[in-house]
């Protein structure tokens, strides 16, 4: 199969020295696409501002802000199979942003957002056949938002995790999450490093394409 993988987090820049983002490391989304690069799946990466090396393996492309990475997995959607969405894409964007430094003194204490657009949602009407998996990390309970967001993005699978714990989310090596399906498979995966939960998101994504296979 042919993987898209997007991974980290996204910038969204108020000046060219200040931004929004977020905590995330790519460790997830790099996991993913090494997992299926080494089960001999062509991979293409989409990178968000990390500080890692590419997976041997993985076509790679690096991105900044949302609007770049929707842009780019629009235009490799067609080439591919499976959709993996683990960045942690920003929700919102400053509404201006200055083509200089802006001065302390000249700021406006109040920053006016809008919001970036939902990639998931946008490249719902070109899923045809593929499969979309997607990612609920949470503070709490991660699994009520889980399942929300596995139904309102059409998703065939969705990984939920609980980001406030030590042991898991960012930052760490190891993941704790759950893998809830369309299908209605629930499974719990017990305290893993993040490449064994990459391989059993890539071994779920076999299983299911084997299934779709046999069914036509």
């Amino acid at each position: 199969m042919r993987f898209l993988v997007t991974a980290g987090p996204t910038r969204e820049h108020l000046d060219p020295v200040r931004f929004l983002s977020n905590r995330s490391t790519g460790r997830m989304g790099f996991a993913v696409a090494a997992a299926a690069a080494e089960a001999g799946h062509a991979v293409t990466l989409v990178a968000g501002p990390v500080a890692l090396g590419t997976p041997p393996g993985a076509a790679r492309v690096d991105v900044v802000s949302a609007r770049d990475m929707l842009a780019v997995v629009q235009a490799h959607l067609p080439g591919a199979d499976v959709l993996v969405m683990t960045a942690a894409v920003a929700d919102w964007r400053p509404r201006h942003m200055a083509a200089a430094k802006l001065k302390k003194a000249a700021m406006n204490p109040v920053i006016e957002l809008e919001p970036n657009p939902d990639i998931l949602g946008t490249l719902a009407p070109a899923k045809d056949g593929r499969l979309f998996v997607g990612f609920a990390a949470e503070t709490g309970d991660p699994l009520p938002e889980a399942r929300r967001k596995l139904a309102a993005k059409g998703l065939d699978l969705i990984v939920a995790n609980d980001v406030s714990r030590s042991d898991s989310g960012f930052a760490v090596e190891t993941n704790r999450v759950t893998l809830i399906g369309a299908d209605g498979t629930f499974t719990p995966l017990p305290l893993l490093t993040k490449i064994e939960v990459a391989r059993e998101i890539v071994k779920w994504c076999e299983a299911q394409r084997a299934r779709t296979t046999e069914a036509t």
